[in-house]
């Protein structure tokens, strides 16, 4: 019977787990299959023919993105009021808190490391330049596009486009009369004299949904019975959605393994991993690494009084999910589920700080793009002072803020870093070879470390939700008799 027993255990296991495996077997399934196919034909794989590939994994894809916005607008909607306002902004300042600490740690640990193994040194063996960034950008019109997106004009128009600053650089007659104007030849009109205009670009604005959500719920939470009817359906709303979310997921280990076959198709060269691509790939690697598995999860320890290893393994299929898909916004609704029914963490926090965490918190982003403009300062042997390196840590913590959740987002808001260091922007080609790789990494350690702010957050605030049961609300309480009980069945997963 003992043997029975363990059995029963094992199949209980495989079963619970069966998401995450079959996830984890796509991921390797697909490098694999990309160096199969990659070592079956001498001549390099056409784009076309890698798109024939990655054509189930871009299917997968669209149908998360597809969920982002729902998810988060109904989410935060009925995550803010469905809690007391005092408690939400406790809630909110603990998270923001988490993120901010968590961030100028990450970019710290990067600047340290970078420094100590300087990968820019030695010959040139492996850098290969790729396509050139020209646009131009200033950290200031970088910083003021993030507040702008804040405050989106149009919320329909927000769920597509988001606000960019545009300088248009000056004609070959205002370059002359310039230079006669100074009277130096070789003077050049500066960025901060650019004419300035701007547009709106394809891509959701996440930044300003979130902002209106919050403060939508916050409103709906004061308006106490008259917004009942409201705060119902978007409560109704997000329990749609994660259903949803359940069905999408199980297509995971399909989609993973594609997308990452595709992108093994289409890197030129693997000797572009060696020399000094090569060093700085490893120090990015092994600062993503020990922020997630040694400074994170030491602050978990601190907090929580416990060890995260099991947190962490029951949200493996979401961090599979963000390194197949370069994307922290299309694994949140992974996330959330994941978070709610094998960590138990109340859907009052996961729906409230995930969102928020997706939108702001992104230690992988700003490691690496500390690092990265280091590692090009020291390959075009240009010297760096504290001064220098200090900006560059203020300027990497406010452009991972400013980086949506969407695959090598970095590479643009790392322009804003290059600026600092006086570098052009064209020298982002300097990496291209190796970030596609490198941006799943930190893909999967910002997922990483949103899930566990989420679990800091809910142990901090475990004593104040105990007050307020899931759904129980101002307007149930007060227009029906048993309306807290309904409010806590509509968000019981």
């Amino acid at each position: 019977m003992p043997n029975r027993a363990h059995f029963d255990r094992c199949k209980g296991c495989l079963k619970t787990n069966a998401l995450t495996i079959l996830t984890m077997f796509g991921v390797l399934a697909g490098i694999v299959l990309g160096l199969i196919l990659r070592t079956s034909s001498e001549e390099r794989w056409s784009q076309r023919n890698a798109m024939y590939v990655s054509f189930v994994g871009d299917l997968f894809l669209r149908m998360l993105k597809a969920l982002i916005i729902p998810l988060i607008v109904s989410s935060l909607i009925s995550a803010v009021g469905n809690l007391d306002l005092s408690l939400s902004g406790k809630i909110g300042a603990r998270a923001v808190g988490y993120y901010m600490v968590t961030t100028v740690m990450a970019v710290i640990l990067g600047i340290i490391l970078v420094v100590a193994i300087h990968p820019g040194q030695g010959d040139d063996k492996g850098i290969e330049k790729g396509e050139e960034f020209s646009r131009n950008i200033t950290t200031e019109d970088t910083l003021m596009d993030l507040v702008r997106n804040m405050f989106p004009p149009n919320l329909v128009q927000a769920a597509g486009f988001h606000y960019r600053t545009v300088l248009i650089a000056p004609t070959a007659e205002e370059e002359k009369n310039y230079t006669i104007l100074v009277k130096n030849d070789s003077a050049k009109i500066p960025v901060h004299k650019f004419k300035i205009t701007g547009q709106f670009v394809e891509g959701v604005n996440i930044t300003g949904l979130v902002v209106f959500s919050i403060v939508f719920g916050i409103v709906i939470g004061m308006m106490k019975e008259k917004g009942a009817i409201l705060l119902q359906f978007f409560t109704a709303m997000s329990e749609a959605v994660m259903h949803l979310t359940r069905i999408v997921i199980w297509l995971s280990p399909v989609g993973v393994c594609f997308l990452i076959a595709a992108k093994i198709l289409e890197l030129k060269s693997f000797s572009l991993l060696l020399g000094q691509l090569g060093m700085y790939f490893i120090t990015v690697l092994l600062g993503i690494f020990l922020h997630g598995f040694v400074v994170l999860v030491l602050i978990y320890m601190l907090v929580v009084r416990e060890l995260p290893f099991r947190f962490i393994a029951n949200i493996s299929q979401p961090l599979a999910t963000a390194f197949g898909t370069s994307s922290s916004s299309a694994a949140l609704p992974l996330t959330i589920a994941a978070l709610e029914e094998k960590n138990n963490i109340d859907p009052r926090v996961a729906r409230f700080v995930l969102p928020i965490g997706a939108t702001i918190n992104m230690d992988g982003t700003a490691l690496y793009e500390a690092v990265a403009a280091i590692f090009i300062a020291q390959v075009r042997d240009v010297p760096l002072g504290i001064g220098s390196i200090i900006a560059i840590s203020i300027t990497a913590t406010a452009a991972s803020i400013g980086a949506a959740g969407i695959p090598q987002a970095g590479l643009v808001t790392m322009v804003m870093v290059l600026d600092t260091v006086g570098l052009p922007a064209q020298d982002v080609s300097i990496i291209i070879a190796v970030d596609w790789l490198l941006d799943r990494f930190r893909t999967t350690i910002n997922v990483l470390g949103d899930s566990l702010g989420a679990g800091i957050v809910n142990h901090l605030s475990r004593q104040e939700l105990a007050k307020i049961p899931p759904g129980d609300n101002y307007a149930s309480n007060k227009t029906t008799g048993d309306g807290g009980e309904n409010g806590i069945e509509a968000t019981q997963m």
